[in-house]
């Protein structure tokens, strides 16, 4: 289907991903937790519309180098595949690391203002924009006629996947907020699976002819 391949394991990959704590997910968190569900969830679709802005410049980004040219899209696939392993040796290192900071004291905001801050706060990450050069190339074939839907449908696919979960997250962050604090074990095992998740991927990017 429009040359995409493995989606199952993109699928897997994405949900594993999603469930990290991160910056969106702490930004949800933090606004759930100050002003109710209601809150977090806008703050979630309002992440996810930051995401389509990613999904869209990779998939036009994507498709034009691999119509114009193998061997540039072949070094971004290398480029994305050193990048993964970083991702992954970093998130090694950092279990190292103590979390000993605590969030800021937050106002209450606007529901509008809400969704327009978490929307920038994911679009001007360039590591989402780098993320998804990454990650979509493994799951479409060089020789797909139509590269850029395929890339398109990844991304929603994958955005779609990740607002969802962001959404549970702020449904349940009463409960998600004790787990995820200094010193619990549930960070230290979602870096440990995510770290392990970038690793294989890299290293399968880098392999695939």
């Amino acid at each position: 289907m429009l040359g995409i391949v493995d989606i199952g394991m993109f699928v897997t990959a994405g949900l594993i991903l999603n469930i990290t704590p991160g910056a969106d997910v702490l930004y949800i968190t933090n606004r759930s937790a100050i002003q109710g569900s209601k809150a977090g969830v806008v703050a979630a679709l309002g992440i996810g519309a930051g995401c389509v802005v990613h999904v869209l410049a990779a998939a036009l980004g994507l498709s034009m180098i691999l119509v114009s040219s193998s061997l540039a899209f072949s070094v971004i696939k290398y480029l994305g595949a050193a990048y993964l392993l970083y991702l992954g040796v970093t998130t090694f290192l950092s279990l190292k690391q103590k979390e000993s900071e605590k969030p800021r004291p937050a106002t209450v905001l606007p529901l509008a203002k809400i969704f327009w801050q978490a929307a920038l706060i994911n679009v001007l990450n360039p590591k989402v924009a780098l993320f998804f050069m990454a990650l979509l190339p493994q799951f479409v074939s060089p020789t797909a006629e139509q590269p850029a839907l395929a890339f398109l449908f990844l991304g929603v696919l994958f955005n779609v996947n990740g607002t969802l979960v962001n959404i549970l997250f702020a449904l349940f962050t009463s409960t998600l907020a004790l787990k995820i604090k200094a010193g619990s074990t549930l960070p230290r095992l979602l870096k440990s699976l995510v770290g392990t998740i970038f690793v294989a991927l890299g290293i399968r990017l880098a392999l695939t002819p």
